[in-house]
């Protein structure tokens, strides 16, 4: 796109992003923007610093840079902070005022106050005119997802308007090009599914607040953080992000989620899903202990009624589903119904312990447990009765 230019890294080697599986890779994305004066707009992750220099100095000495804008201090984008700025004599700083404390308690140990107390601290609506017509209005959007977060909109009266939406409307995705339509939308929607489910679910509150507006502004072009940039399908990104952030979903359909020890519970998550699939509902079912918990998380996202089951160890949980409870109470999936089932040999607590932590998160649990002891007769696994009243509580 003419006078932006993409600066970023393709890290197509992550597979782990703080928890989150990457299965394609990601990408750490930043921008330099020209007009009469020329803008940085974020970092990369340190250790591919000398790749973000370097591509830098494909566009412009550095040291011709007028403006450095920071949207964000998590250091997959501001991991290069402290290290570009000995490159960037002449550059006003600009973070949102959350921003600037931010960076002032990663980089305190590299940076001194001098440098801290210069960066201007922007609040919503402050601009920032660049000159060949473009202007910058920033939009500050605390805890989306995290205090210091912002977004910048820059208008332009010579070519399309354009939000960089830092870790808005992003994807873990690695590819090198650049655009939503040169890749499979398809691929595209999955990734930004799996990215809102799980770094953004829980802030649905707060997203359907701030999406009106952003909704307002006259986008043409967005910049995302990560994966690729919208410029073809942005209506559609818009539209799911409306009914993520709702809990809004077009199927009413089932997860099951569980782990076994000898394969009682496993007998009852098999169980529970043929009989939901007799009555056309769509069923998916993890074991826990071959799943990926992000991509359970998604499917988590999407499903009307969540079923958990455990055998119960030690008076508790099995460690797997006490460990993916604790994930998906993090998150915080909306309007859900939920069944807690689970097999036990003497004490029985793990099917209690499911339900009493998915009803915390407002999850609406039958009252009736599945409990069997040690291997569960034939008759133990006829549940007709209790998928009859999980189904009227679907609605």
């Amino acid at each position: 796109m003419k006078d932006i230019y993409y600066i970023g890294y393709v890290d197509f080697e992550v597979r782990n992003f703080h928890g989150y599986s990457t299965h394609r890779g990601s990408t750490y994305n930043a921008y330099l923007v020209k007009g009469e004066k020329t803008v940085l707009i974020d970092t990369v992750k340190r250790p591919y610093f000398e790749y973000f220099l370097n591509n830098i100095k494909e566009v412009c000495d550095p040291s011709e840079i007028d403006y450095f804008i920071t949207n964000h201090v998590e250091m997959d984008h501001s991991g290069s902070f402290p290290l570009i700025l000995k490159y960037l004599p002449n550059a006003e700083l600009i973070a949102s005022e959350r921003g600037v404390d931010v960076l002032k308690a990663h980089f305190h140990e590299e940076i001194g106050d001098e440098v801290f107390n210069k960066i201007r601290g922007v609040k919503e609506g402050d601009t920032l005119d660049i000159g060949n017509g473009k202007k910058f209005t920033f939009v500050p959007i605390p805890m989306i997802h995290w205090p210091d977060s912002m977004v910048s909109f820059m208008t332009d009266e010579n070519s399309k308007n354009v939000l960089f939406s830092n870790d808005a409307f992003g994807q873990h995705y690695a590819t090198t090009k650049r655009w939503d339509d040169e890749n499979d939308l398809c691929e595209i929607m999955q990734e930004a599914e799996k990215y809102y489910a799980n770094i953004l679910l829980h802030l649905s509150g707060l997203i359907a607040k701030a999406l009106p507006k952003v909704g307002t502004l006259p986008i043409e072009i967005i910049c995302t953080s990560h994966g690729v940039c919208w410029r073809s399908h942005i209506p559609e990104i818009l539209e799911k992000y409306t009914k993520w952030c709702k809990g809004e979903f077009d199927e009413k359909s089932v997860l099951i989620v569980y782990d076994t020890m000898w394969g009682s519970t496993e007998k009852v998550a098999k169980a529970l899903a043929k009989e939901i699939n007799h009555r056309g509902i769509p069923v998916k079912r993890f074991k826990l202990t071959n799943a990926d918990y992000s991509d359970v998380i998604t499917e988590a996202m999407k499903a009307k009624a969540i079923l958990v089951g455990s055998p119960t160890l030690n008076n508790g949980l099995y460690p797997s589903v006490a460990e993916y409870l604790s994930y998906q109470r993090g998150l915080k999936p909306m309007n859900k119904v939920g069944l807690a089932f689970g097999s036990y040999g003497w004490s029985g607590q793990a099917t209690q312990e499911i339900a009493n932590i998915m009803k915390e998160t407002k999850i609406d649990v039958l009252d009736e447990l599945i409990k069997v002891k040690f291997v569960p007769k034939p008759e133990e696994l006829d549940f007709k009765e209790i998928v009859d009243k999980l189904i009227e509580k679907m609605g």
